[in-house]
């Protein structure tokens, strides 16, 4: 720690990592102090040069005289004292709360924003920025804004909040961040020093608050490279208004994170590697500043913004683009036709199946008419091997963005007629390939912080008993009640889970069932097979429409999609009436696909 002076104020200054490397600033907000982003400057001290301080009237650092003095001006002064102790050409600045509110607005003043080489946001948007929103949002939005930020109004009456500060406010706080988003305190945080913060903080406020431009800038162009990371739990902040902020900046990455307002607390990680990526890409890439090793390989590499880096860039793009999906069973059928509908709307699709050729196929196809697409052999059904799967899509592509758990199998026949190897195959590939790529890549998404999407294929089976599919069914009802379970669970970290239910799709899953009991003869199975294609042949219902469903699912994340007119009606009715299902089911027999053509 040293000390800087600015103007009646001494800052104190906290340094630490390579002073030669890149220097990172984070700058914190109210009422914290610079210890609430020790976590975070604990993973980055290895790479770059962090620095921090406490701002005027907060931890270590001394009050103005004045208690009017922590207006813009103040702390641009206090800004360019720390930039000078620093002795460096170019910051990456990092602020959140209040330090991103002053963040906005120092990148506008010239005498800062020639040294800020990039800045990353979250917890707070410039007041320029809010009042414009206020002006000009959409009401409800605006309203909505207004309820989260009634404390601001609190914070400008007289006496009550310095009392509220010296009294409950610090128990309260303390409560919050336990109960809404699982930060227990810790040496530092918050600090020692919290009441008096909570107290001369309030100067932030009544400073600059108050005198917010009555008419705004007509949204003046931020020049400096902006990453704004969203914390989707955060409440104070809405997403409405952080999205007004786009027409601000021509270059804006807008990341978001499954997280409560102090992130950097409750999700270190996530915000080092959030911070890490875009200095390193803004270092490197755009060709701001120098940095070690440029024009070595692991320079080279790092220069290569992340797949999650580049589609947080903002403009236009497809709604898919440079996002990985997953596919199970992607060498025909649904799978095939959910890989190129993903593929055509600009994702990097890998293809997996049990069949290596036909995986290949489905890729190659996508390769040469849209993008790459890679092709893997896996069974499903083999814990191993979808293990190794698993870690070889993240090693050499990423953690999937999207995972489609589509493989699945059939066997027909009479309950008494499947062995027991029946049931074992039909659960092992049907329940657990879904079990297995649901835990493996929920534990990458999670992992990583930035939310993602699994869809899993059931079936109207699942809702629909059938005397002729009882393993089939059973299977398929266990995906779609392991979906709502995976759903409810993962939804805090930001990812969807989507139970898609299709009826009778023209498919070749008839013709490659097995099928058990009547005549044992091999020539009359493969007839009732043929027969059960040429069924879903004639039902015309390609699988393709199958996959529109999948994508208008992940796009609005629904939770369970019926697909087609008996899927329809099937999940309807075992809604309204599981009586009625159960009786369809006594009616139904072999036949039943059999009879569902001959009526088309």
């Amino acid at each position: 720690m040293r000390w800087v002076r600015s103007g009646d104020v001494r800052l104190a200054l906290f340094e630490e990592g390579d002073p030669a490397a890149p220097t990172v600033l984070l700058l914190h907000g109210y009422p914290d102090t610079h210890r609430v982003w020790d976590e975070v400057a604990g993973l980055l001290r290895d790479r770059f040069h962090v620095v921090r301080y406490d701002v005027r009237g907060a931890g270590r650092s001394g009050a103005p005289r004045d208690g009017g003095d922590y207006t813009y001006d103040h702390l641009a002064a206090d800004m360019a004292a720390v930039l000078d102790a620093v002795g460096k050409p170019g910051v990456h600045l990092v602020g959140h709360d209040w330090g991103s509110i002053q963040g906005w607005e120092l990148i506008g003043r010239p005498e800062i924003k020639e040294r800020v080489t990039s800045f990353t946001s979250f917890g707070g948007p410039g007041l320029d920025q809010a009042a414009h929103f206020m002006r000009h949002g959409r009401r409800a939005e605006v309203a909505g804004q207004l309820l989260r930020s009634w404390y601001i109004g609190v914070f400008q009456a007289p006496v009550a909040p310095e009392l509220a500060w010296r009294t409950v406010m610090p128990r309260v706080l303390e409560r919050t961040m336990r109960i809404s988003e699982g930060i227990a305190p810790r040496p530092g945080h918050p600090a020692d020093t919290l009441r008096e913060d909570g107290v001369n903080g309030l100067g932030l406020y009544r400073a600059n608050m108050s005198t917010v431009r009555r008419t705004p800038r007509a949204e003046p162009v931020v020049e400096t490279p902006v990453q704004l990371i969203e914390t989707t739990r955060d409440p104070f902040v809405s997403p409405a208004l952080l999205a007004s902020l786009r027409p601000w900046v021509p270059r804006m990455w807008h990341r978001r994170i499954a997280a409560g307002h102090w992130a950097q607390r409750s999700h270190p990680e996530v915000i080092a590697r959030m911070i890490a990526e875009f200095a390193e890409h803004v270092e490197l890439a755009e060709g701001t500043g120098p940095a070690e090793g440029v024009g070595s390989a692991e320079g080279i590499q790092r220069a290569r913004p992340s797949r999650e880096l580049r589609r947080a860039r903002t403009g236009e793009r497809g709604p898919y683009e440079d996002r990985l999906v997953v596919v199970t069973g992607a060498g025909g059928g649904i799978g095939r036709a959910t890989a190129r509908a993903f593929a055509s709307h600009g994702a990097e699709v890998i293809c997996s199946d049990i069949d290596l050729a036909a995986a290949r196929r489905t890729a190659d196809g996508i390769s040469a008419t849209w993008r790459t697409a890679h092709a893997y052999r896996v069974d499903v059904a083999d814990v191993a091997e979808m293990e190794r799967f698993a870690r070889l899509v993240r090693d050499e592509h990423g953690v999937p963005d999207i995972v489609v758990n589509n493989a699945g199998i059939a066997v027909a026949g009479p309950f008494l007629d499947h062995s027991v190897e029946d049931w074992r195959r039909t659960l092992d590939v049907n329940l657990w390939g879904v079990i297995h790529g649901c835990r493996l890549f929920a534990a990458q998404m999670v992992e990583r912080g930035e939310g993602g999407h699994i869809v899993n294929i059931a079936s109207l089976a699942a809702f629909a008993p059938s005397r002729m599919l009882p393993a089939y069914s059973t299977s398929k009802a266990a995906v779609k009640m392991l979906s709502d379970c995976l759903r409810a669970e993962l939804a805090g970290q930001g990812i969807g889970v989507t139970a898609v239910c299709p009826g009778f799709v023209s498919t070749g899953i008839a013709g490659s069932a097995t099928y058990v009991g009547g005549d044992a003869a091999p020539r009359a199975r493969e007839d009732a097979a043929a027969r059960a294609d040429r069924a879903l042949t004639r039902r015309g219902y390609p699988p393709e429409r199958v996959a529109a469903h999948i994508l208008r699912a992940v796009h609005r994340n629904r939770p369970v999609v019926a697909v087609n007119a008996e899927g329809k009606i099937g999940y309807a009715l075992s809604r309204i009436s599981p009586a009625v299902m159960r009786r369809l089911a006594r009616l139904s027999g072999a036949g039943e696909i059999s009879r569902l053509a001959d009526r088309d």
